[in-house]
């Protein structure tokens, strides 16, 4: 069942965030939104752009082997879709529970402040891929684990005093798949960073990354 436009703020914000989330509720207040489960497909449309509204989209493609490889991320208030990639096959996966708007190519073209917004977060966009390019260039895995959890931070982080809280609850399978490499390997590189203090799992089991343990 859809529910209607409502974002989800309980992630690190910006002023570019807030303009994009703002113009989108004014012009499309009382839309309805496309929910998927953590781990369903969303299928994508050469007309159109998507925008999440709550939660995380894992972006990728497919190897001849069937190996799968991680292009980005999309969290809350960001774009993605078919018209902004050449990549062949492109996926979008739910990394949580999600809330999808669509958005049609017309209506962008049509509405000046639309193609503006889009166009700030194309740029953040940009910035995620070039962090992916420098994350996989890492051999040793729990380079690629940290640096990982660090851009997730950027993403979906709720900062606090002293640490952040990856909103999200991840398993260690959902980031083995991340980054390239087993679940037993993660499990090895988790209990690593825990060691080094730079982790630790709240009662919930998100994972919270120490501030003390960036700044060192």
């Amino acid at each position: 069942m859809s529910n209607l436009l409502k974002f989800d703020r309980s992630t690190t914000d910006s002023a570019a965030n807030s303009d994009w989330r703002q113009l989108l509720e004014e012009v499309y207040q009382g839309r309805s939104l496309s929910p998927y489960s953590n781990g369903q497909t969303i299928p994508l449309y050469p007309d159109e752009i998507l925008v999440v509204c709550r939660g995380i989209v894992r972006l990728g493609t497919l190897h001849e082997s069937g190996d799968e490889v991680l292009l980005g991320l999309a969290g809350p208030s960001t774009p993605f879709g078919l018209p902004l990639t050449l990549i062949s096959p492109y996926q979008a996966i739910a990394f949580s529970h999600v809330d999808i708007m669509r958005l049609s190519m017309a209506e962008i073209e049509n509405v000046p402040s639309l193609s503006h917004g889009l166009f700030r977060h194309l740029c953040r966009r940009l910035q995620q891929t070039e962090a992916m390019l420098a994350l996989v260039s890492n051999r040793r895995v729990v380079d690629r684990l940290r640096q990982f959890l660090l851009l997730l931070k950027d993403e979906i982080g709720q900062p606090r005093a002293n640490d952040t809280r990856l909103s999200i609850r991840l398993t260690h399978q959902n980031l083995a798949t991340a980054i390239g490499t087993t679940r037993v390997t993660v499990t090895r590189a988790l209990r690593q960073l825990q060691e080094e203090g730079m982790i630790k799992l709240d009662r919930r089991r998100h994972i919270v990354i120490m501030e003390s343990a960036i700044a060192e």
